[in-house]
């Protein structure tokens, strides 16, 4: 059991030196930097237009393509990295595996597109 903490202290040093280093670029720039914000910088910015009063407005269908889109290739590199690193041991079989989930995900692609939805007017 000794031996299996050991593994995990250089991760865990990693992860302090990251913590630490976080939190001291955060306060160095509370302490260094000028905090005078105006309207322009507290202004909504997310979605591309201001803020409406109503949280049951209407929203473009086109915001939740894109946020789709953007999960689904998330998600496609997510698994890609792990594949990458086991390949090795995966052989040939994990190799067409993903290849088919590739294709998969192409597919799905294209779909979108020749219907228009990555189409922004």
């Amino acid at each position: 059991m000794d031996a299996l903490l050991k593994e995990y202290l250089p991760i865990l040093i990693f992860l302090g030196i990251a913590i630490a280093m976080a939190v001291a670029m955060v306060a160095a720039s509370l302490i260094l930097a000028r905090q005078r914000p105006d309207s322009e910088k507290v202004s909504a910015y997310e979605c591309g237009f201001e803020a409406f009063d109503d949280a049951r407005s209407r929203f473009d269908v086109r915001f939740y393509l894109v946020a789709i889109l953007f999960i689904i290739f998330d998600l496609e590199v997510a698994f890609l990295f792990p594949w990458a690193v086991s390949l090795g041991e995966i052989g040939l079989f994990g190799f067409w595996s993903m290849v088919v989930f590739l294709g998969i995900l192409t597919i799905g692609f294209v779909y979108e597109w020749k219907k228009g939805a990555l189409e922004w007017e």
